[in-house]
């Protein structure tokens, strides 16, 4: 469905092209001269304008002008009962798409509409292509046979085919860009645009008109009427990264998208309907975030619908091997008829895995491609791999463990821990209790005791 601006100073023309295209399912808006077409253009986004040249004051020529002054993306299409070469000329190099006369074929009409739309819509998607292929790079990184992984995949496939909001947390590097466009290419809209924003990246006015977009003059530099990108992701996903970073005054308008999926440009007065589903991530604790009151409390509930969270690469570590295979392979070289591929020894992997990896895949990556610039042969060993990489002390999330300045329950914390690592054992052990035991190092009977205090678990 698009929106189009039928300009033209006879009612019955008018009323007949109103008629035509709201039957081919488009929405219609119909000015009768000139100055309200103008008018109208500088108050909405028009996919396609269809104007008469010859009409009193304002004519035609200066309807398209305007037009690709304001709203450079606007297609329009001139019609006349009058023909001359020297007008089409002057349209055609206006910007009009093309020039049709009075009286005309209904049929050639549509074709002439369809056409100009279609050409509008491919170069949209040229457009979110572009942004598509220069965000996707990496994609083909989401590896994994870990237990945590197994279940962020398991998760995907179930949470792919709804409309549900879904909230990605993890640290920085872990790959919540890739688990968002896992979601959209599983989903029923995986033909549909899927557009990221990194809500970090930009302050917030400009953050605000990059989403929702703006009119012509609704702040310095708004020197024509652009769609935003809530509106570019209709009929696909919008992935919106780092959505912590936002301040108080955007969270209440991504809050009114979320509820009402509806919003008003910059400088706009006419509510934009939007049928997008929405994918957001954070490298913070959100509920932490609320209870600071840097973060919204409805629009977290709004998010969280379907959570998601993605586990650092120290607490996937048999994940790291099949990682550095891909990362080499990435990073080969042809030489000659040969694909050169390295290797990495026993010695320098077990640092790899021992490595608590801060930077989590990210950082992985970076290594690996320094370690096949740096390595001359074809075997990667421990001397070339940094200190502080090798020398780091073993991968143990007790080394990072502090104590906030408001202090801490300890009790809690530990009754934390024991039931996240019998769970976790239980989940290794594939369910049987002698051998979760064993990986704890607990006497069978002891394990039995812990799991009754948790309620069997």
């Amino acid at each position: 469905m698009s929106e189009i601006l039928v300009v033209d100073d006879e009612q019955s023309m008018r009323d007949f092209l109103a008629i035509m295209l709201k039957k081919e399912g488009h929405e219609v808006v119909t000015a009768m001269n000139g100055a309200d077409a103008i008018k109208a253009v500088q108050s909405e986004i028009f996919d396609l304008v269809i104007t008469d040249i010859k009409m009193p004051g304002t004519d035609g020529l200066e309807v398209l002008k305007t037009v690709k002054e304001i709203s450079p993306e606007t297609v329009v299409i001139m019609v006349t009962a009058f023909a001359t070469a020297e007008t089409a000329v002057e349209a055609m190099k206006l910007g009009a798409y093309d020039y049709i006369i009075k009286p005309f074929k209904v049929d050639e009409l549509k074709l002439i509409i369809n056409n100009s739309l279609e050409k509008r819509s491919l170069r949209k998607e040229n457009i979110l292509l572009k942004r598509e292929i220069e965000s996707r790079a990496g994609f083909e990184n989401f590896i994994g046979k870990s237990a945590p992984m197994l279940k962020v995949f398991t998760l995907i496939k179930q949470v792919a085919d709804t409309n549900s909001t879904v909230l990605i947390t993890g640290e920085s590097g872990t790959g919540k860009e890739l688990v968002a466009k896992a979601v959209h290419f599983n989903s029923p809209r995986r033909n549909g645009p899927i557009v990221t924003v990194n809500c970090g990246a930009l302050p917030e006015t400009l953050l605000e008109s990059e989403l929702f977009g703006y009119m012509k003059g609704a702040f310095t530099g708004a020197a024509a009427n652009k769609q935003g990108l809530f509106e570019a992701a209709h009929g696909g996903s919008i992935f919106l990264d780092e959505i912590s970073a936002t301040t108080p005054g955007l969270q209440i308008k991504l809050l009114r998208v979320l509820q009402e999926r509806e919003f008003m440009r910059v400088g706009g007065t006419k509510p934009i309907r939007v049928d997008v589903h929405v994918i957001a991530a954070s490298n913070k604790d959100l509920l932490t975030e609320v209870t600071r009151g840097a973060f919204r409390e409805d629009l977290y509930y709004r998010l969280n619908v379907i959570p998601v969270h993605l586990p650092p690469l120290r607490e996937r570590k048999e994940d790291i091997p099949l990682l550095v295979d891909f990362f080499l392979k990435k990073c080969s070289r042809k030489e000659g008829d040969r694909l050169l591929v390295k290797t990495v020894d026993g010695s320098a992997m077990k640092a790899l895995m021992n490595y608590r990896w801060p930077g989590n895949v990210r950082e992985l990556e970076n290594m690996i491609e320094r370690l096949v610039i740096m390595t001359p042969s074809n075997t990667i060993h421990l001397d070339i791999i940094p200190d502080a990489v090798k020398d780091a002390p073993p991968c143990s999330s007790l080394s990072t463990m502090d104590i906030p300045d408001e202090g801490l329950d300890l009790e809690t914390m530990l009754e934390t821990a024991e039931r996240t690592y019998l769970r976790k054992a239980l989940e290794k052990a594939g369910g049987v209790k002698t051998e979760a035991a064993k990986l704890l190092g607990l006497s069978f009977r002891s394990f039995r005791h812990r799991l009754q205090k948790y309620g069997d678990l």
